[in-house]
């Protein structure tokens, strides 16, 4: 979800009013993916290296997490939706990890739509904590292969599908450390909206582009 302070700032904003109107894109967003019938939608909140940003920013980040949980986790729970997190949780400030814990348990039994919150998530960190906890599961004196299928079983998105679709707004074209084991080929689509400016219609958009393109994982088609 990108372009929140390049929105801002073409308004003259402060970059934080950009982040709020970006929290605001979301909602519409997730519902219309409920209605399509999607059943996974994972969106990159807040990396890794997002820290490395300017505390404030950072802080008012945090708390705009902690309000969108408090505001819409009822009714994302009325829809069927089932809040989950990607990512280092134990790295975020308690009270994020609080109103997290709190909204997943609430909405622990949707089943129409889950959302995937990647927060301090960064793929490369992600792996890594994947083999260590691999790691930790062998037993002493033995000598384990690691393959992709265990592997896959100690990652974040451990049960769910890989995506089928990558939908990067602001026109950048580049990963920036997002999911990369998953999507390995994962369809990917470039639009030069503005995450703060991005609605449902441009969902839709997105998809019907993914309809026409032909997937051949490596094959002839």
């Amino acid at each position: 979800m990108d372009g929140n302070g390049r929105w801002a700032q073409r308004r003259g904003l402060p970059r934080i009013m950009g982040h709020r109107q970006g929290v605001l894109a979301l909602k519409p967003v997730v519902k219309e993916c409920a209605r399509l019938g999607i059943e996974v939608l994972t969106v990159y909140a807040f990396s890794t290296e997002n820290w490395t940003r300017p505390k404030p920013e950072v802080e008012a980040l945090m708390g705009l997490l902690c309000e969108f949980l408090a505001r819409e986790t009822r009714e994302l729970q009325a829809e069927g939706v089932s809040i989950r997190v990607i990512g280092d949780v134990a790295g975020l400030p308690l009270s994020a990890q609080a109103a997290l814990a709190e909204a997943v348990a609430q909405t622990r039994d949707g089943s129409r739509l889950i959302l995937n919150l990647a927060l301090n998530y960064g793929a490369r960190n992600e792996l890594v904590r994947a083999v260590n906890r691999w790691l930790q599961d062998q037993p002493p004196g033995v000598r384990p292969v690691l393959t992709e299928a265990v592997l896959s079983r100690y990652l974040d998105t451990a049960g769910l599908p890989d995506p089928d679709l990558l939908i990067r707004s602001s026109g950048e074209e580049r990963l920036s450390n997002f999911l990369l084991w998953q999507i390995a080929y994962t369809e990917i689509y470039v639009t030069k909206t503005l995450w703060p400016d991005f609605n449902p219609e441009e969902l839709r958009q997105a998809i019907a582009e993914y309809q026409r393109r032909q997937r051949r994982f490596g094959g002839i088609g």
